[in-house]
């Protein structure tokens, strides 16, 4: 096998990888249609690639206009396909997005407002708390104890705004623990999400700074996405007329049997002459 025949190989299994992201990619587009788009794609794949050959090797003696058509076809085939590519490889996106739990991050923020709300409802209440316990020690420390404006009766006039305090501290450390449940397997799809992104987000960082990259995830996916298609289906074409290019070049460097070298000289074989001596003399 030679270099020849290993482009037009690679070219032919590039083009038949491709061809079948393409396929799925715009059956899903046409997911009304499936398998009807699944045969129309299929046909148009195997036809580009067949007209791509032809275009090559027919270049001299096919007329102008099938020969504009045809390149004109291969050109918007190629963008069909590449198409595809792209609607495919973005779905596998999405789908992996949407099976890691999706982007978390409007849920995990509102509950941690929540949480952070029933933060402050328990510093709140510990600070009116500390106030309480603050004025019974100021009167203690004056020797304020007993009376009706002593730290005892101080004490015993706080105790229902001490206990609904307590009450809301209680409430609130409970509700952040429901919270926090909720919360973690959240944060641990985020993470997983995240982990697999971990290429990505580089990518990210590298093209748009670190403190940016989070917005760009999506356009850093689309540009890897366009990126692939660029060096995908045009590849695969242009491998197969490389390959028909060698093939053409190898035929002319060995070209043939002894007959077809003599008809290429426009000689006819010794065998086949008439021998005018012989005829001359009547001899056979």
């Amino acid at each position: 096998m030679n270099i020849s025949h290993l482009v037009l190989m690679m070219g032919l299994l590039l083009t038949c990888v491709g061809g079948y992201f393409s396929i799925i990619g715009l059956a899903t587009i046409f997911a009304g249609a499936y398998w009807s788009v699944v045969v129309m794609a299929t046909s148009l794949e195997l036809s580009k690639v067949v007209a791509a050959s032809w275009i090559y090797r027919k270049w001299s003696i096919a007329p102008l206009l099938i020969r504009i058509y045809m390149i004109f076809s291969v050109i918007i085939l190629v963008c069909i396909t590449s198409l595809g590519i792209f609607g495919y490889l973005s779905k596998a996106h999405v789908e992996q997005t949407i099976s890691q739990g999706g982007n978390n991050e409007l849920k995990i923020d509102g509950l941690e407002r929540k949480i952070a709300r029933q933060q402050s409802i328990i510093t709140d209440a510990e600070t009116v708390l500390t106030q309480l316990d603050d004025q019974v020690a100021t009167l203690i420390e004056y020797d304020r104890i007993r009376g009706p404006s002593g730290s005892i009766a101080t004490r015993q006039a706080q105790a229902e705004e001490r206990e609904t305090l307590n009450e809301n501290i209680n409430a609130a450390y409970v509700r952040m623990e429901e919270l926090q449940t909720e919360l973690a397997p959240l944060q641990r799809s985020q993470l997983e999400l995240e982990a697999e992104i971990g290429p990505l987000k580089y990518i990210a960082e590298l093209i748009y700074g670190r403190d940016r990259a989070a917005d760009y995830f999506d356009t850093a996916v689309r540009w890897i996405i366009i990126l692939l298609v660029c060096v995908f289906d045009p590849l695969a074409i242009v491998m197969i007329l490389a390959g028909n290019v060698g093939l053409n070049q190898r035929k002319k460097i060995f070209p043939m049997n002894e007959e077809e070298i003599l008809k290429d000289m426009e000689l006819e074989p010794w065998f086949d002459k008439p021998n005018k001596s012989r005829e001359g003399h009547g001899l056979s």
